[in-house]
């Protein structure tokens, strides 16, 4: 089996005489900002610091299938093959950017069965033929849109995560095709494809890091039974994050914890007052004869837990914007208000350091354990969720409430109410609190950015009192904060953990301090460092235009292409603008990929003929398509337009006053 098994650096891997080929089996090439972002990210992460010997990354593996026919090994990939088109892409660019001298990669080496499309995408990337217009180079029924997305993302993605971390496209390079490994696992030449494809896609998962953390606790609360199974219980109902958490617990320890009347208070101050409001319900005590092992504890549900057959919650209801490994982290940071890494892979690390390896770990753990319930219960709350109801599905804030109709597993009914107010009024703020957070949400799809969630935590787990108006005040205000001091700083922007923990979310640019003349290069195609600067305007330009029938019901979706409006290359016949009105952000819109891919080529009046019969994508290029004609002079006008909204939010304590 060890010959089968070969550890290749990621210049082995791609610059051999091996050739990989993606079978028809496989899906389509569909890795978005989100995992293209993390990826060159962990790799920037093991570069060693300064003074630090180099050491292997190891990527993951590559499962593939030797085929026989032809002279030269062909190898059918069976596993990994997003990451591989991904490091082909990200070599591809580095070659074509002529920051690095990538002779060795002279063949491509990723091919594809029966997918013209993505053949020639994927030539023409490797040869650098597309430039700025892939309508140039191919037709738009030849165009694969999801790799040509993959390799305009990397172009994005990349030169900003080096400018971030201080790292030469070289030093990048250096490391990612010499230290950056892949371990080429081959099957046997008699494996059944068909069936080990399906076992590999129904394969059950490892034990997980957050699982093996669990274990680490739990063994700091050894000699405490009820410690320990408050512990369990407590993670085990936090670990689902899709699920409301009070519907982790019992009817009875939902009663102890989150009030008699409508389970919608959080009661316990402290990991004492939990453990005994939870050591009081019968259902709790019953099981508790028997001490468990570590092992037994992992595997098994979590104590007192039964299926509650009110019919509460549909389990496939609601989709949330993080995950539980991530969300530990989150919860760890804004207890501690240290600055730790939002990486779930640093997590056992992470652990070890700020709980594990404390003087008292047991009441380390134990404060832990206490604030990663009060912290699920606040995030489920006040925190937004994708909702799917009634075959539709769009984003939701919306709070726990128990209907008590006596008898409560089994009269009462559960359900779920917008969190600041059913009444009429009050869904106004409700709705605006949701439109800025899945503003914000959209903008950073990698889970290790997600500091917008960290700053609502923190000012929530720390709020005495959540009211609506302060809660949105203190989120626009980070809005602010992220947008001016940071992506629009004419200097090096803060750190997101200085903007959130020291300056208290407070936004510390004035609208004295800057222009719209200064800002012009900064907000050019190209030098836009993060899509929130977008999609902060379109939540103002939301808020602005509520009178519009059209713009009323916008909802923020995942955008990651910058559209210019007017054409880089027009039709025949179309003047082409200079490049500094070209480039200008009153040009530009962020619209999804697959319609720039459509309409790059096409002039403003079609565009606009498009949009007008689909819905909005873009708040600014709705605005946009009302100018006529849409000229260099419009294109002067709508920047001074959105530089005003912009500036304004800078001059008002509150935005939507």
């Amino acid at each position: 089996m060890s010959e089968a098994i070969t550890q290749l650096s990621i210049r082995q891997l791609l610059g051999g005489r091996d050739d990989y080929v993606i079978p028809m089996y496989q899906r389509n090439y569909a890795w978005e900002e989100g995992e293209i972002t993390q990826l060159i990210q962990d790799v920037i992460d093991y570069l060693p610091k300064r003074g630090d010997q180099a050491r292997n990354y190891y990527i993951g593996s590559l499962v593939v299938y030797e085929r026989t026919d032809g002279k030269t090994p062909v190898f059918e990939t069976i596993d990994g093959q997003q990451r591989l088109t991904t490091l082909s892409l990200l070599t591809s660019y580095l070659k074509n950017s002529k920051a690095v001298d990538l002779d060795w990669y002279a063949n491509l080496s990723i091919h594809f069965d029966s997918r013209e499309h993505s053949r020639a995408t994927f030539a023409a990337i490797f040869e650098g033929r597309f430039k700025d217009d892939p309508a140039e180079i191919l037709a738009e029924q030849q165009i694969n849109t999801g790799i040509l997305n993959g390799y305009r993302l990397i172009h994005k993605v990349l030169p900003h995560k080096l400018k971030e971390n201080d790292v030469s496209p070289q030093q990048f390079a250096d490391f990612l095709f010499r230290y950056v490994q892949i371990m080429r696992v081959k099957v046997p030449a008699d494996t059944d494809l068909n069936h080990y494809f399906e076992i590999m896609n129904n394969r059950g998962e490892q034990l997980e890091k957050h699982e093996v953390l669990k274990a680490r606790m739990m063994e700091k609360l050894q000699g405490c039974q009820q410690s320990q199974n408050c512990l369990h219980t407590v993670w085990e109902a936090c670990a689902n994050m899709e699920r409301y958490v009070q519907m982790g617990f019992t009817p009875g320890q939902r009663s102890s914890i989150f009030g008699e009347q409508n389970w919608g208070r959080f009661e316990p101050a402290n990991f004492d007052e939990l453990s005994a409001a939870l050591h009081r319900t019968q259902e709790f005590v019953d099981r508790q004869d028997a001490p468990l092992t570590l092992e037994q504890i992992i595997a098994r549900t979590s104590v007192g837990v039964e299926q509650d057959k009110t019919g509460d919650e549909a389990p496939e209801r609601f989709n949330t914007v993080i995950n539980f490994p991530n969300f530990l982290l989150h919860v760890l940071r804004v207890d501690t208000q240290a600055d730790i890494p939002l990486d779930d892979k640093r997590l056992l690390d992470t652990f070890e350091a700020h709980i594990l390896k404390q003087p008292d770990p047991a009441a380390a753990v134990k404060r832990f354990t206490f604030s990663l319930l009060r912290s699920k219960y606040l995030f489920d709350q006040f925190v937004i969720k994708r909702e799917f109801i009634k075959g539709a599905d769009g984003w939701s804030l919306k709070r726990f409430k128990w209907n008590d109709g006596g008898e409560r597993s089994r009269a009462g009914r559960g359900s779920y109410v917008n969190t600041f107010g059913e009444e009429e009024g009050n869904e106004g703020i409700n709705r605006r609190i949701l439109m800025l957070l899945s503003a914000f949400h959209v903008s950073t799809p990698t889970l290790v950015y997600k500091h917008w969630l960290n700053a609502a935590l923190h000012y929530l787990f720390h709020a005495e009192q959540v009211e609506a108006q302060a809660y949105l005040q203190y989120m626009e205000s980070v809005a602010k904060a992220f947008v001016f001091d940071r992506f629009l700083a004419a200097e090096a922007g803060l750190e997101y953990f200085a903007m959130i923990y020291g300056n208290k979310g407070v936004c510390q640019t004035r609208g004295e301090d800057v222009t719209a003349e200064a800002l012009k290069p900064l907000l050019s195609f190209g030098n836009i460092e993060n899509n929130l600067v977008f999609n902060f305007l379109d939540y103002l330009l939301w808020l602005e235009h509520q009178g519009d029938e059209k713009v009323k019901p916008y909802e923020f979706t995942f955008r990651s292409s910058v559209e210019h409006y007017y054409p880089q290359h027009p039709l025949p016949g179309h003047a082409p603008l200079d490049v500094e009105t070209l480039n200008s952000f009153g040009n530009l819109c962020l619209i999804s990929h697959d319609k720039n891919s459509r309409l790059s080529n096409f002039m403003p009046t079609a565009k606009k003929e498009f949009y007008q019969n689909n819905s909005i994508d873009s708040l600014k290029q709705h605005l946009m398509m009302k100018a006529e004609p849409w000229d260099a002079q419009a294109i002067r006008k709508h920047y001074q337009q959105m530089m005003d909204v912009l500036l304004k939010s800078l001059a008002s304590k509150h935005v939507t006053e």
